[in-house]
Formats: C-alpha cells, structure tokens, sequence
C-alpha cells in the first residue's frame, strides 16, 4: 500500500471524515502481511485514539482484522457458540463454560489469551494441568469440537495476523485503551472462529479494567455493534468486579475451583456467573427457552457428572495423559503443582464480610509469580490465594480467612496489606447479583 494512500487514510480520521472502505481493507491487509512502514501504523493508531471512529468504520476494521486470516467454516454455526471476557481477579468461566456447553449439546471453538497482568490468562491457567497443549491451528480445533464439542486454543498467527502487529504497536504508543480498536480487536478474534452467538462479560468496578459503568458500557455497545454488524447473535453482560470471583486465585488454583464446580461441590459465586454467560447462549441458539429451562439442563449436566467428563475429553484431547486427565477430575491437588508454603492471614475484628480490596491481592500473587510485568515472564501456576469467606459472611476476630499459596517469603510489608485488604461491618451486608446490566 502507498505511504500517500495511508496518510489519506489518517486524514479522514482527523477530519472525522468516513475512512474509505476499500483503503481500509487494504490498509489491515498490509498490517497482516507485514508489508507498511511501522511509523505510518503508529501514526493511523493514535488518530483512532484520538478522534474516534463510527461504529460502521469499527465493524469494517474488525471484518478487515477477521479476513486476514483463516476463518473456521461450520455447515451449520447455529450451535456454534463462545463468550469473552474483560477479565477480573479470580475470573475462570471459561474453563466451565465450554465443557458444561458442550455437554448441552452446543460447540464452543474457544480462542483465549495468555495474561498481561496480575494474574495468568485462560491459557495459563491450563497450562498448569501436566500435558495440555494449547497450540492447536484452526483445523484442529474444528476437528476436535466436532468431536467433543469444545476446545481452548490459544490465539495464534493463523487468526486475525493483523491483530497481532497492531496490538504490539498499540502497547508502545500508549493506545491500549481505545474503544474502536479494543472492540476490533477482540471481535475479529471470536468472528474468525465462525460463531453463531457470543455472550460478552464486561467487567465493570474497581478492579476492572473499565472502572466506570459509563466506560463499560460504551465498551459492550461498541463489541455487541460489531459483532452484531458481522451476523453473530450478541449480548453484553456488565458484571461487577469489586471482590474477587470465587474462592481461588491464581492459575492452577482456579484449575482447582472450576474441577471443584464442574464435581458440584465449589464457589456459588463462580457458578453463578458461568450460569448467566451458558444460559444467554442456551436461549440464543434455540437449546432451551428460558432462564429456568437453561439453568436445570446446567445443574442436570453437572450432577450427572457429563460436564466434567467432557472437561476430562478436552484435557486428553489436548495432550493430558488418560490417566493423569482421571486423576485430575477425581483428585486434583494430586495432579497440580503446589507451592512451598501457605500462610494463613487472620481477621483481626468481627464483623460482616463486606469487601475485600481485590487489587491488593492481585498484585501481591503478581509479584510473586502468578502474572506477568513482561510477555517473557513466566508464570509460577501455583501462586494465588484461596479465600475461605465470602461476602456477607460473618467472621470472628482470629479467624483465617486467607491463604497465600507461595514460594518465596512474605515481607512484613505484604502480610499487613493482606490482612488490611478486608474490610467488616457491624450491619448484616445484602449481597445482590453481580450483574448489573445487559447490553443487546
């Protein structure tokens, strides 16, 4: 593509003036192919930062971003089915969410991520499971959910290759946190898999990437556009993210909470959202017709034990031995990798459970190798925390409500901020539903 062409592009974004379609689609398919001047690239970006684009130019950029690479084609994508989310301390769903849809009958090719963050993403946490190979090419992953019904795949060059160069130069030029080219982003990923429907969980709170309910919903209305501009049946959820998800965080830990959900016996919090997000889907494709029908068919799949062993499927599937993929679902602390030591942080008042400061926990378990500063770091799965309370609970002085999985020691500096990260109150605390809106 011409350097002339690309700077007509760039000012048509600072004039907010419509960017030509066809110069766009020839814009993202030199980004793919690696064939344009890397300052032109930067340039393009921070206009979009700066000025914005229109919902239709995001839905252009986000079919461009699609096109570059290959495109997963179904017969039939109307059970074909994936959800995204913004993350979230504690956030796990998406290793429940697709055994428990697939054993509902649905098809979930699920592309994830690795983490950037204070903790690993889906991908590392099942990295954490002895075998599992998350480097599966698109063909692949067809194949596999024909045959079970799910996989999670990490994203890879085969899909949306444009992405990969405009996410790498949209983290130096400080244009991370535009709405166009988040939603581009995300979207072409999940498009290229050829869904049908997709749920999206936009986190929303203070330890959320969106912290401000008028920023997460400007980021579902864009995604939900996009992806509704390119024929996927779409729903935002907004959900609060204040207190963390679950019992467990941490990358091998959270492998732990979801076998210990799919066994029936884990955190209503966690299950509760995975309900909200499998549900959505269920009525969308036509599976059940409403909440209630979708929610007994999910506790019907669990009690009978089918969603975990479609969990066990997919870890065979993906490199897990037999019997080490059997071990996991009847024991898991045998099979995943545990840390030196556990300390134990006591409640030093009585009170209500009302909050615990997300953000402190998070960047603890970081620091101690449970998410990344750099893309090079590497994860140590078994750091995190597992949280013996919950919301609303109340506890007595002396009680341990926290146990920090680690390695290294703590410093007295990191103990007291654990354990002045829970707040009490004298008031019994209603506890209401973490989502707060929908988005269609």
């Amino acid at each position: 593509m011409k350097s002339a062409d690309v700077e007509k592009l760039i000012n048509q974004v600072l004039t907010k003036q419509t960017m030509d379609e066809s110069a766009l689609q020839e814009f993202i398919k030199a980004v793919a192919q690696r064939n344009i001047e890397i300052s032109l690239v930067e340039k393009w970006l921070k206009a979009v930062h700066s000025n914005g684009i229109s919902v239709p130019e995001t839905t252009q950029l986000t079919k461009g971003m699609m096109l570059s690479g290959s495109v997963i084609d179904w017969q039939n994508n109307s059970l074909v089915v994936d959800k995204h989310s913004t993350g979230g301390v504690g956030d796990k769903m998406s290793l429940m969410l697709a055994p428990i849809l697939a054993a509902c009958g649905l098809k979930v090719p699920m592309l994830a991520g690795r983490g950037l963050g204070h903790t690993g993403g889906t991908i590392d946490k099942l990295e954490s499971i002895p075998g599992f190979n998350c480097s599966l090419n698109p063909q692949q992953m067809q194949d596999q959910v024909e045959l079970i019904g799910c996989c999670i795949a990490a994203q890879n060059d085969a899909i949306a290759p444009a992405d990969g160069l405009l996410y790498a130069i949209r983290d130096v030029t400080d244009t991370i946190d535009s709405i166009p080219l988040i939603t581009a982003s995300i979207i072409s990923k999940k498009a290229a898999e050829g869904l049908g429907s997709l749920v999206l969980d936009v986190k929303c709170g203070k330890a959320a990437f969106m912290q401000t309910l008028d920023d997460a919903t400007a980021l579902a209305k864009s995604m939900v556009g996009a992806a509704k501009g390119l024929g996927i049946n779409t729903v935002a959820q907004i959900t609060q993210m204040d207190y963390p998800i679950g019992q467990y965080v941490g990358n091998s830990l959270e492998v732990l909470g979801s076998i210990l959900v799919l066994q029936g016996k884990g955190s209503k919090d966690t299950l509760g959202i995975v309900v909200l997000q499998c549900a959505e889907l269920m009525i969308r494709t036509g599976v059940t017709d409403s909440h209630e029908q979708a929610e007994n068919l999910i506790a019907e799949v669990i009690a009978n034990g089918s969603a975990l062993e479609k969990f066990r499927e997919m870890c065979i599937q993906q490199g897990t031995e037999e019997v080490t993929a059997q071990a996991l679902i009847d024991n898991p602390n045998s099979v995943l990798p545990s840390s030196e030591h556990i300390t134990e942080i006591i409640a030093t008042e009585a009170g209500y459970v009302s909050e615990i400061d997300s953000m402190v926990l998070a960047d603890i378990a970081r620091k101690h190798g449970a998410g990344r500063f750099t893309i090079e770091d590497e994860i140590i799965p078994e750091i995190g925390f597992e949280i013996c309370i919950e919301r609303g609970q109340h506890v007595e002085s002396g009680f341990a409500w926290l146990k920090f999985h680690h390695n290294q020691v703590l410093s007295e500096v990191e103990i007291a901020a654990l354990s002045n990260s829970l707040t009490t109150s004298s008031q019994k605390i209603e506890v209401n539903s973490r989502l707060i809106s929908i988005i269609e």
